[in-house]
């Protein structure tokens, strides 16, 4: 088993001919996915993705990486490597090039065009941007780069191999190893085979299936299922997924025209990045089958199909709208089938079942992966991940992309196949890790946290405003007004008490107001002239109070005026 550095010293200069490799961002959670590479002084980053925030995360929008590490660096960095067109790969890269503008980005067709109209969208220049397919080589500073296709949920992924002088990295991105995919683009193992044969010297793999026995189960299998849920529906159909889940939206659309059925998309994401798959070729749209989603009620129930962004059960998205019937044109009826085209994202699932709840109250038909095979991951699972170690046969590895359960069952993967202990490194975000002759060793860390974005804000939000906002929210706010005399030093007239999201009722407090009183009475008799620590007396009065009676812990705000 292995157990994480806790107490590691500060990662100090990178050693001369050692490529240090620096994770800030996509282990122990699944997003959020940033690496640092550097070398002889030089930089280059492996994606810079975003996480989307949970129940303990309220009022906020997204989670970035932490830039602070390269921040001094930025001047440094080659180029911006982007694996596939995700958000949690891409998202946060508009907030990188904020800070550094003319950073170079390099990704495939799809990738790049997925990012440009992100890019658009925060009214940033266009920075220069290297177009890459499989099989093509670029330099950058002392990195040689190398990319090899790989199969996941959104066409066109590549995985990255990184040479330099320090040896050679095999980054996979997020991949699987579907043998019939629909775009017939496979992993190509013959590659990995290749580059395994002139040496990895460090391989970065993909963890988030490694818990999994077998292999994952291919996407061709889903179109049938699809097919029959079209077949047994009588209404209309909505099918959520991924906004950039490409094949599963050509499935979709493959049934609607069997089955004559209108299509249309709904969310701003959703149409978004499908104008821009059909634009490039990678989404193949039928003659006379899209119409404009506030056109669709001119057609009957039972002709038409409405693909939706929401399948996490996020709270504005289009799917929980409609399930809460706060939908500006899509109003859910009774015999409507939908269907949950999409994985469980962990932490999401209560959010998830909310709306399966509160879609079926309206009588609808929730087709989901716990009751029909209608999403299958996209990625490796434990069979595939022990077929790449025993292909690449690396000399040490570095399981990235997951949560620690997850990286711990991919390193123990990587040992069951002859891997020593201490050639597989589990790591969490901000571990540095120095690779040199063939020999990779832990050099320390940096510091990294969570930089929450809320609305426009970048990084405003601490750990405390967040504690803040949970405690208001779940524990409620009581504010106290006590005007004193401190010439008399007495209390001139009974509190003022308030709460929100505690009681109903003021009167709750009429018992607690004499104690306040009598407690700021003592507290002058003693000398307290000072208005903040009288503050401090009724925070303690009240806050012992209401924890006693009633078992809460809410956030008190204390104002002693002087008359």
């Amino acid at each position: 088993m292995t157990h994480f550095h806790h107490d590691l010293p500060d990662a100090g200069p990178v050693p001369d001919k050692a490529l240090r490799v620096t994770p800030l961002g996509g282990l122990g959670d699944v997003g959020r996915n940033m690496t640092v590479f550097e070398y002889g002084g030089r930089v280059l980053i492996v994606d810079c993705g975003v996480l989307f925030p949970e129940e303990h995360h309220p009022g906020v929008d997204l989670i970035l990486p932490d830039f602070e590490a390269i921040r001094d660096k930025l001047d440094r960095v080659e180029a911006l490597v982007l694996t596939h067109g995700h958000e949690d790969h891409i998202g946060a890269t508009p907030y990188l090039l904020r800070e550094r503008q003319d950073i170079p980005l390099v990704g495939s067709k799809l990738t790049l065009a997925l990012l440009r109209s992100k890019l658009q969208e925060h009214r940033l220049k266009e920075t220069v941007q290297h177009q890459v397919a499989e099989g093509d080589t670029m330099s950058f500073g002392p990195f040689d780069l190398e990319f090899v296709a790989v199969n996941h949920s959104i066409p066109d992924a590549l995985a990255v191999a990184i040479r330099t002088p320090a040896g050679m990295v095999l980054h996979t991105g997020d991949f699987k190893m579907d043998q019939l995919p629909l775009d017939g683009r496979i992993t190509d193992l013959r590659a990995f085979a290749r580059l395994g044969g002139e040496g990895v010297d460090l391989f970065m793999v993909d963890s988030t299936n490694a818990e999994v026995p077998g292999f994952t189960t291919s996407e061709g299998e889903i179109g049938p299922v699809i097919d029959r849920v079209f077949q047994r529906s009588e209404g209309r159909i909505i099918v959520a997924c991924f906004a950039s889940h490409v094949h599963r939206v050509q499935q979709v659309l493959d049934a609607a025209v069997a089955h004559k059925r209108k299509v249309a998309y709904v969310g701003r994401s959703m149409i978004r990045n499908m104008n821009v798959a059909r634009e490039l070729g990678y989404l193949n749209v039928p003659a006379n089958t899209l119409v404009d989603s506030k056109e669709i009620d001119k057609f009957a129930p039972e002709r038409t199909v409405l693909i939706s962004t929401g399948s996490q059960g996020e709270p504005l998205s289009a799917l929980s709208r409609i399930a809460q019937r706060t939908h500006n044109f899509v109003h859910l009826e009774e015999g409507d089938t939908v269907v949950l085209a999409s994985s469980l994202i962990p932490g999401n699932e209560n959010a998830v079942y909310r709306v399966i709840n509160g879609l079926s109250r309206w009588g609808a038909h929730v087709v989901h992966k716990g009751n029909a095979l209608v999403h299958v991951s996209g990625h490796a699972s434990a069979g595939e991940l022990l077929y790449c170690y025993n292909i690449v046969r690396p000399r040490n590895v570095l399981p990235v992309h997951g949560e620690i359960r997850h990286l711990q069952a991919n390193a123990a993967l990587a040992r069951a196949t002859g891997l020593a202990a201490e050639n597989v490194v589990v790591a969490e975000d901000g571990m540095a890790i120095d690779l040199m002759d063939g020999k990779i060793e832990v050099a320390g860390k940096v510091p990294v946290g969570y930089v929450y974005v809320d609305g426009q804000s970048v990084g405003d939000i601490t750990e405390v405003l967040l504690k803040d906002r949970r405690i208001l929210g779940e524990e409620g706010f009581i504010s106290v007004i006590v005007v004193v005399d401190m010439g008399q030093g007495k209390v001139s007239g009974a509190p003022e008490i308030h709460a929100r999201g505690f009681a109903e009722d003021d009167s709750v407090f009429d018992e607690i107001k004499q104690p306040i009183v009598d407690a700021l009475n003592a507290a002058m008799a003693d000398g307290t002239d000072d208005t903040y620590q009288l503050q401090q007396t009724v925070r303690r009065v009240i806050g012992r109070w209401v924890g006693n009676k009633h078992r809460r812990r809410p956030m008190i705000i204390p104002v002693v005026v002087e008359a």
